[in-house]
């Protein structure tokens, strides 16, 4: 199986996410003759999984089912071993739309973290094209490494064990995109414009903290990039839910009015009995998750 291309049987060895539901899932690495425990009961690989279709409706041995997914960057965003924060498809989409990123596109990324933007970059520019993520920490690189690998998407990335601000990315002029996720992306301006073609180019910074922010735009005005803005991205999802409403009054015709005030029976209406209405309607949520942090777009200048 790989990141970056659909296959529609699962076969040992692969990456799959087991779907529960919308806020349970996790990924398993099929192995034959290996096990699954859920809440439903086992899931036994070499039976139960292997040979079976992606995206169907598998049977544990309580009874319960399980739904057995491709693992696509968006699944694989949800489902990562965290080791450090990570992006999510909210701002990834937005990086991947302003970066211009298409199929042949070579990009540079620092830092790697838990790979995250990684695998949606990667699935965005193959087959032909190809990232270059640098990671300053040892076993992160590595183990970045290894995961690639073991989606069979490591012959599109090169991943580096080094500080991008000391010594950038390792490679110059072949870049279309460059995108920074470390605390002091000001530093590294001079090194993601090196890395930049020569005919222009994008780059991309995301920080927590607007005084980041500032400094990275001071850097990138004296590096002579143009077309600076930095955007936020703020999530609010909202509950499609059933609500009842009592249906207002607003009094009567005045032709009604005079029949009704000449009989008794109108004098006994109540307000309880107008009676309500059922529609549809979306809920805003009493909490929403709040700021995650700043994109700072820019363009290499031609001139």
């Amino acid at each position: 199986m790989s990141f970056a291309e659909y296959r529609e049987l699962i076969q040992d060895g692969d990456t799959a996410i087991v779907f529960l539901g919308h806020d349970s899932m996790f990924p398993v690495t099929i192995q034959q003759g290996g096990q699954t425990q859920t809440k439903y009961g086992v899931l036994r690989h070499s039976t139960d999984l292997i040979g079976k279709r992606y995206g169907s409706k598998v049977t544990c041995s309580k009874g319960g089912w399980v739904y057995i997914l491709y693992p696509t960057p968006e699944l694989w965003t949800m489902n990562l071993p965290h080791r450090t924060q990570i992006l999510y498809s909210t701002d990834i989409s937005m990086i991947t739309m302003m970066l211009e990123l298409k199929p042949g596109s070579v990009v540079c990324e620092s830092g790697t973290g838990s790979g995250s933007l990684s695998h949606a970059i990667i699935r965005t520019i193959a087959p032909t094209g190809h990232l270059y993520t640098v990671e300053f920490h040892q076993q992160r690189a590595e183990k970045a490494m290894e995961e690639f690998r073991q989606h069979n998407v490591d012959h599109l990335v090169t991943v580096k064990n080094q500080d991008v601000c000391k010594n950038g990315f390792g490679v110059s002029h072949v870049a279309d995109a460059v995108f920074l996720d470390i605390p002091s992306p000001w530093e590294a301006i001079g090194h993601a414009k090196d890395a930049l073609k020569i005919e222009g180019g994008r780059v991309c910074s995301f920080s927590p903290c607007i005084e980041q922010v500032q400094r990275t735009c001071l850097a990138l005005e004296e590096h002579g990039f143009t077309e600076i803005s930095t955007l936020e991205i703020l999530l609010r999802i909202y509950d499609v839910r059933t609500v009842s409403l009592q249906i207002p009054d607003f009094g009567k015709p005045v032709e009604e009015k005079e029949s009704f005030e000449s009989s008794d029976a109108s004098k006994q209406v109540s307000a309880s009995q107008q009676g309500s209405a059922l529609f549809k309607s979306g809920v805003s949520p009493r909490e929403s998750v709040g700021h995650t942090g700043y994109l700072t777009f820019a363009t290499k200048s031609l001139f």
